[in-house]
C-alpha cells in the first residue's frame, strides 16, 4: 500500500478519543501542492516573458493533471471521483447540515468541496490546452499545437487562455475562503492533513483505502509520457503527420 497504517489513541478511554486517521495519500498531496506551487509560477513566468520556462511548467502542469485524472478512477479511495462527486440532493443535504448542525464525518472530500476539485480540475485542463494552441501577439512564439490550426484560432485560443486563468483565480480563491471558513468557524482544519496525510476523527469514521503502488506506477507513466510528449511537440507517426 502508498501510506500508513491507522494510528489510534492509547490509554483510558481511548475507545471513545478521536483517533488519527490516514485519509490522503502521498500522491495526492504531492499533485495538491505542486498545483499551488505551479499555478503562481506559471503566471510569474508569462508576467516576465519567461515563454521557454513557461512552457516547461506547462507541460510539469499537463503531466500533474493526467496523474490525477487517472488517480480519480483508479487511485486510492478518497482520490476517487466516484467517493466525492455527488448529485444535487447529497450537496443540499450537506449544505444544509453545514449551517443547520453538525455534519457527519467525512473521510476526503465533501459533496460541496468534490465539485471544486472538478471545477479546478476541468479549468486547469482547458487552461492547459489553450496553451498548447495559442500563440503570442506577433505570432513569434506559439504553442506545439497552433501548428494544426489556423492563426486566427491560435490568436483567439490566447485570449480564450487570459479570460480561463481569471476564472481559475476566482475559482481557488473561493476554495481559499471555503478553507478558512471551516477552519475559524466549523474549528475545522483542512490544510493539517493535505500536508500530513492524517486527521483526528471520531471512532467509528474509518480511515481510507489506499490503492497500491503499481497503480501509482501506471499513473506516473501516463503522466511522464504526456508531459514528454507535450515537450517534443506531439510528434505523429509518419504514416499520420
Amino acid at each position: 500500500m502508498i501510506t500508513d497504517e491507522t494510528e489510534a489513541d492509547q490509554g483510558v478511554g481511548a475507545a471513545d478519543a478521536p483517533r488519527r486517521i490516514a485519509v490522503w495519500d502521498w500522491p495526492v498531496r504531492i499533485v495538491h501542492w505542486s498545483f499551488a506551487l505551479l499555478l503562481p509560477a506559471l503566471w510569474l513566468s508569462w508576467n516576465f516573458g519567461q515563454m521557454s520556462l513557461h512552457r516547461w511548467l506547462g507541460y510539469a502542469m499537463l503531466g500533474l493533471i493526467v496523474f490525477r485524472i487517472y488517480w480519480g478512477l483508479a487511485g486510492s479511495s478518497t482520490a476517487l471521483f466516484r467517493s466525492f462527486v455527488k448529485g444535487p440532493r447529497a450537496v443540499a443535504a450537506y449544505l444544509r447540515s453545514l449551517f443547520s448542525g453538525k455534519p457527519a464525518p467525512i473521510v476526503g472530500h465533501n459533496a460541496v468541496g468534490g465539485w471544486s476539485v472538478v471545477a479546478m480540475l476541468s479549468l486547469l485542463l482547458a487552461q492547459v490546452l489553450l496553451g498548447l494552441f495559442a500563440q503570442d501577439v506577433d505570432g513569434l512564439v506559439s504553442g506545439p499545437l497552433a501548428r494544426f490550426v489556423s492563426y486566427e484560432t491560435a490568436d483567439a485560443a490566447r485570449e480564450i487562455h487570459a479570460v480561463v486563468f481569471n476564472v481559475l483565480l476566482a475559482v481557488v480563491g473561493l476554495h481559499i475562503c471555503a478553507v478558512a471558513f471551516y477552519l475559524v468557524v466549523k474549528r475545522d482544519n483542512l490544510v493539517g492533513p493535505m500536508l500530513t496525510g492524517r486527521k483526528a476523527v471520531e471512532p467509528s469514521v474509518e480511515a481510507a483505502v489506499f490503492a497500491p503502488v503499481w497503480r501509482m506506477v501506471i499513473g506516473v507513466a501516463l503522466a511522464a509520457g504526456a508531459a514528454g510528449w507535450a515537450w517534443l511537440g506531439f510528434p505523429l507517426p509518419a504514416s499520420v503527420g
